[in-house]
């Protein structure tokens, strides 16, 4: 079932938002990576507490709020694994019987409460949150901690060729950047959650979640929605090019990697990135 039908044709009829505002809304979302409610926000057309109030009323679903100040215990979180919170947006209220209630920013995933209903052999009941809450929750319970301060440009090189990131991460430390390494997508994607990294350069082929996707679920996400990714691909081509900068990439850049080439492209995205804030 699309977007539309599970979200957008359900805030319609709720009168929440009207078809043309639907239709704006999508016609952004083409290509963007982002989710609709995400979109609709941007907008400026609802918040994302009364996008959970308004579907929490209108059908009949439970909301939670300030998630990260209750206790979890190890054996609850471990019912979801960390992959599935991270990528999904998922988070484990409470355990009882044969059933999970499970905190989710969008009800209508049944793709997602399926899979977990036949992985664990349980009645998966979806309780409604706002995307902070959920990430928040995350971090402190599944990541640890949040991000630490940083005075220095921090980037986070997702790459799953070791060699291949070393020299990326030399290359960059020696002009003074502080590097991470993500050696996969989802590993890429929660060290993002994670750290708040001011750039990304990933890959676009690595396991568990490629370039692409790693950046549909960054811009799918408020709390690194804004954070620049550059493309690190060995299709050298125009129709390439343009298939990143579309999707919502920075840059791009071609492999075999160059050290000079990726110094270059990193301190050009900061400069432009100078010049939009300013």
């Amino acid at each position: 079932m699309s977007d539309r039908k599970q979200l957008g044709d359900l805030l319609v009829e709720a009168g929440i938002i009207t078809v043309k505002t639907l239709e704006r809304a999508l016609a952004r979302q083409k290509g963007s990576g982002k989710r609709l409610g995400t979109i609709l926000e941007e907008m400026g057309v609802i918040t994302e507490e009364e996008l959970v109030e308004a579907l929490a009323k209108q059908f009949n679903f439970k909301t939670v709020m300030n998630i990260v100040s209750y206790p979890f215990s190890r054996e609850l979180l471990d019912v979801i694994p960390e992959d599935l919170a991270v990528e999904k947006l998922i988070f484990p209220l409470q355990h009882k019987e044969r059933m999970l209630a499970v905190a989710v920013t969008d009800p209508f995933d049944t793709e997602t409460l399926d899979y977990l209903a036949k992985q664990k052999d349980l009645k998966i009941i979806p309780v409604l949150a706002t995307r902070k809450d959920i990430l928040a929750a995350i971090e402190k319970h599944y990541l640890h901690g949040k991000a630490r301060e940083h005075t220095l440009s921090k980037i986070l090189v997702v790459e799953d060729s070791s060699p291949v990131a070393i020299i990326i991460k030399v290359a960059l430390e020696k002009e003074g950047y502080e590097v991470e390494i993500g050696h996969d997508g989802l590993e890429g994607l929660k060290l993002a959650i994670h750290q708040k990294p001011d750039l990304i350069i990933c890959d676009s082929v690595m396991p568990r979640m490629d370039g692409f996707g790693l950046m549909r679920a960054l811009k799918a996400n408020t709390a690194t929605a804004h954070i620049p990714i550059i493309l690190l691909t060995s299709k050298a081509s125009g129709e390439e090019e343009q298939k990143a900068l579309e999707s919502g990439f920075l840059d791009f850049i071609a492999k075999p990697v160059q050290p000079i080439r990726v110094v270059s492209r990193v301190k050009r995205a900061f400069d432009l990135l100078k010049r939009m804030k300013s």
